[in-house]
């Protein structure tokens, strides 16, 4: 029997547009405090929510379904990468004043173990390593409810004036 999943998003540019008007700081933590709507489509796509905001730190969570399965039964490693990528970015964001963006040039994401729906919520901590004027560095920690790691990233991203 078929599955069938929908979902519906937001505009996005006019959500960007808001994003320009505050701090990093301050427009993930309206994300995160539900003032905002889902900031990302690929975020309402695949399901995971920005859950805690601070300067420099964010978690986003995620509860792996069979949607997000690969052709071997677990949750497809681009699902996982996705969600590293997010939390490293969104690390960086949060340090940036307004009107300044950035943008991803480069992650590695090592994977350590597979996860699947059995494995329940999973979060994904990103912090900031160094942050310069032109490029910041992050990481990712993609762990289970009891602190398992299953993933971990890095990131470099540009910073965009």
């Amino acid at each position: 029997m078929d599955r069938q999943r929908t979902f519906s998003w937001q505009d996005p540019g006019a959500v960007a547009e808001r994003a320009r008007t505050m701090s990093g700081l301050e427009f993930l933590r309206s994300i995160a405090g539900r003032q905002v709507a889902q900031a990302a489509p690929v975020a309402e796509c695949l399901g995971f929510q920005l859950v805690e905001v601070e300067e420099g730190r964010v978690v986003f969570e995620l509860l792996p379904a069979e949607h997000h399965y690969n052709p071997i039964g677990s949750v497809h490693g681009g699902v996982l990468a996705t969600l590293c990528d997010s939390a490293a970015g969104a690390a960086v964001h949060s340090t940036l004043p307004r009107g300044v963006g950035y943008t991803t040039l480069e992650i590695k994401v090592s994977f350590v173990r597979g996860v699947g729906a059995a494995t329940g919520v999973v979060r994904c901590e990103g912090r900031v390593l160094a942050a310069g004027s032109r490029v910041a560095t992050a990481e990712a920690r993609l762990t289970d409810g009891a602190g398992k790691l299953f993933a971990h990233c890095t990131s470099t991203c540009l910073i965009l004036k």
